[in-house]
């Protein structure tokens, strides 16, 4: 077989839909509302408690709404790509196994080796996100960390190493060790007080909505004393990029098609289910901070407990706040479980080595990357600033919507009746939109963070054809 005929050598759809329902790795023990509830936790985040009303501050102003709905039809484009595919292959491994299927093993290694470093990292970033808040409980009840612990070195004085940023990312690994269910349980427990917590916050600001702090709704393009401009349309459009971040996670979802009862129902269901639900709630939350208080008011670290406090409402702050500390929790969790459940994937087809492929005799979950996994995030989460483990985070997901949408468009034209649970609707149309909304968000990236994907993928081609190529399960088939 020629390097070129390996480069591209895949496995066939029946083929992965045959193993499927022979697969024994794992133990199927999530239903609907459990996945849903993945990628509720996956989505809800950041997003409701920071970005929403920071973007509002330095970008869009009232039009953040509009950021996230630009950010929101580019993910559920995207969505509706994921859903066809997690009904056609429901196996582990999300966008690096409907790769392999459609583009070949190069292809799918790359997505994959990409993903892995983008969900660590953003674990790695919500965990310092959590940190903060923490702190600044502990802070309130007199129970200050020692200096040298509250932060990596270059975040403040005296600042060495984030210690509750380290200890949460371990204590998430530790739960995912843990048999499946019993952290899709505690992730759904979290998830609805998340919940509960955004529907107190839009059915109490609604009250409190002044109309007049709409106005301009898209505020007068500004260039300030260093040359950056903010505002304007291209204002809603450079918040669009940075609120993308909060509105995919559905896809961490997909990854644990293995431990569904009935993935090829259940699996586009709750990718569906977990946008949707999460998207009604970025847009009311928007509309809600913006009408409560005037958007240049929303420039702090919690800007939507700040605006309640602005009211007067001091409980609906706390409440928020609480609730923040809990809710970033399941991102962390989704996150967690989308890049063990990748590396276990790319282990299980021989591209890594197979030691990490096996499963916990007693537990029936992939131990050995999240013990690994969990220490690296630890690492990164303890010792790197926020903004610098941030800014690598989005590039890894935009390559797989675009990896996903492409092989939507190739599968339709190659195998037009093979049996689909979930049909993209629109075709081509629905998937050029996610590409062309992806290509868009991926030139809208620092160049650092271009910088750091090249090096990655370099590395990861040296893994590739150092071993990927020799041990994949296909080589020792041919």
């Amino acid at each position: 077989m020629s390097v070129a005929s390996k480069l591209l050598r895949h496995k066939s759809v029946e083929q992965l839909q045959a193993e499927a329902g022979k697969r024994g790795d794992f133990r199927r023990v999530l239903g609907l509302w459990q996945l849903t509830a993945i990628g509720i936790g996956g989505i809800i985040g950041v997003g409701v408690f920071v970005l929403a009303g920071q973007q509002a501050a330095l970008n869009a102003g009232p039009a953040v709404a509009l950021s996230f709905l630009i950010a929101g039809i580019a993910s559920a484009a995207a969505a509706l790509c994921y859903a066809e595919f997690a009904g056609m292959i429901p196996v582990t491994g999300s966008a690096y196994t409907y790769g392999y299927a459609v583009l070949g093993e190069l292809a799918a290694w790359l997505i994959g080796w990409d993903l892995l470093l983008e969900y660590a990292l953003i674990v790695a970033v919500v965990a310092i996100g959590w940190s903060g808040y923490v702190q600044s409980a502990l802070a309130s009840m007199g129970m200050d960390l020692p200096v040298w612990a509250k932060g990596a070195i270059g975040t403040g004085e005296g600042h060495v190493f984030n210690v509750v940023a380290a200890l949460v990312t371990l204590g998430v690994s530790a739960l995912l060790i843990f048999r499946t269910e019993w952290g899709a349980r505690f992730n759904t427990l979290v998830v609805a007080i998340k919940v509960a917590a955004v529907a107190l916050v839009i059915g109490i600001g609604a009250f409190y909505v002044n109309p007049s702090n709409w106005v301009p709704f898209i505020p007068a393009r500004v260039v300030g004393p260093d040359g950056i401009g903010h505002f304007g349309f291209q204002g809603v459009a450079s918040a669009a990029a940075v609120v993308f971040f909060a509105v995919f996670g559905y896809d961490t979802l997909t990854t644990a098609a293995e431990e569904s009862k009935n993935p090829q129902r259940d699996l586009p269901r709750a990718v569906l289910l977990s946008l949707g639900i999460s998207m009604a709630m970025y847009l009311a939350v928007s509309l809600v901070l913006t009408g409560i208080a005037h958007y240049s008011t929303l420039k702090t670290d919690a800007p939507v407990a700040d605006a309640f406090k602005g009211l007067g409402l001091h409980w609906v702050a706390l409440t928020v706040s609480v609730s923040a500390v809990f809710g970033l929790i399941s991102v962390l969790f989704a996150f967690m479980l989308g890049a063990t459940r990748i590396w276990f994937a790319l282990a299980r087809d021989g591209l890594l080595p197979g030691w990490f492929a096996k499963v916990h005799p007693r537990y029936g979950t992939p131990h050995r990357p999240t013990i690994v996994l969990g220490v690296f995030t630890a690492l990164v989460a303890g010792l790197l600033p926020i903004e610098e483990v941030a800014k690598l985070v989005n590039i890894g997901v935009l390559s797989a919507f675009i990896v996903i949408c492409s092989s939507v468009l190739l599968l339709r034209k190659r195998k037009p009746d093979l049996h689909r649970s979930f049909r993209t609707p629109l075709v081509p149309l629905i998937p050029l939109i996610g590409i062309g909304f992806s290509i868009w968000l991926l030139a809208e990236l620092p160049l650092i963070t271009w910088k750091v994907f090249l090096i990655w993928v370099s590395l990861g081609l040296v893994v590739y054809f150092a071993y990927g190529i020799r041990h994949s399960k296909l080589e020792k088939g041919a």
